[in-house]
């Protein structure tokens, strides 16, 4: 990742911040895209005294387009170009769907695909005009199975994982990889609500016996980022610790 330039929406903790630090470390500038209210501009600033000048912060919801167009320009005029982006930013959401409203299923719906479109829409027009680029999206085991309670949240990393595919089909005569990430359940904040029954039922459900690291996602990204990964486009890479492999 030597001299490249990256964009990490949902950097500012878990996974998001995890690929920061590895593209970081493998020589890529990289700018933390999240929430004004996150700690994303904290991170940044000791990142980027740690790694000579080369992670910045720019606040993006990605529900808001407008921002999601600036975080591009702004990231093309300072850093000259956008080679990877990693299409992280989501929520989680668990809750009987016979209970769920239409504003909390909708906010689950535009952040976790809306907002992935909207990111991969700013990221392809800049790859475009470069003739180059990797778009990763993270997608979820939930993207490949159904799991109770959580209807908006499949249907929302279903639609990434297919739309992965599409964006691919479209991208690859441009000279543009897509592809998507799909996690287990990762040891993250995300999980700190949960008990320790809970957590041992979700550790069960990984033949290899163990929650997942987030640097462990960051890696299978940055590999789908580098130019390793050349000839891989349109496919749904599985960090998942054995979830899907026996199921069908």
């Amino acid at each position: 990742m030597q001299r490249k330039s990256v964009i990490v929406t949902g950097g500012a903790s878990g996974i998001g911040l995890a690929s920061v630090e590895r593209c970081l470390e493998e020589g890529a500038s990289v700018v933390i895209a999240d929430l004004e209210e996150s700690e994303g501009a904290s991170h940044a600033a000791a990142l980027d005294g740690k790694h000579a000048g080369r992670c910045l912060f720019k606040a993006c919801d990605v529900t808001d387009t407008a921002q999601v167009g600036r975080l591009f320009a702004e990231t093309v005029e300072e850093l000259g170009g956008v080679d990877a982006v990693f299409n992280n930013a989501g929520i989680g959401g668990i809750a009987p769907s016979d209970e769920v409203g239409d504003e909390e299923f909708l906010r689950i719906i535009d952040i976790n695909l809306n907002g992935v479109f909207r990111v991969a829409r700013a990221a392809l027009r800049v790859m475009y005009r470069q003739g180059s680029g990797s778009l990763v999206n993270c997608a979820s085991i939930l993207g490949v199975f159904g799991q109770s309670q959580a209807a908006a949240y499949t249907a929302a990393k279903g639609g990434v994982v297919n739309m992965t595919r599409s964006l691919a089909i479209e991208a690859a005569p441009k000279g543009v990889r897509v592809n998507a990430i799909g996690p287990g359940y990762i040891d993250t904040p995300l999980l700190e609500a949960l008990d320790d029954d809970m957590i041992q039922g979700l550790i069960s459900l990984h033949p290899i016996g163990r929650l997942g690291r987030p640097e462990e996602v960051a890696n299978g990204f940055l590999f789908l980022a580098s130019d390793e990964a050349s000839f891989v486009t349109g496919t749904t890479l599985m960090v998942d610790g054995g979830f899907t492999a026996g199921k069908s």
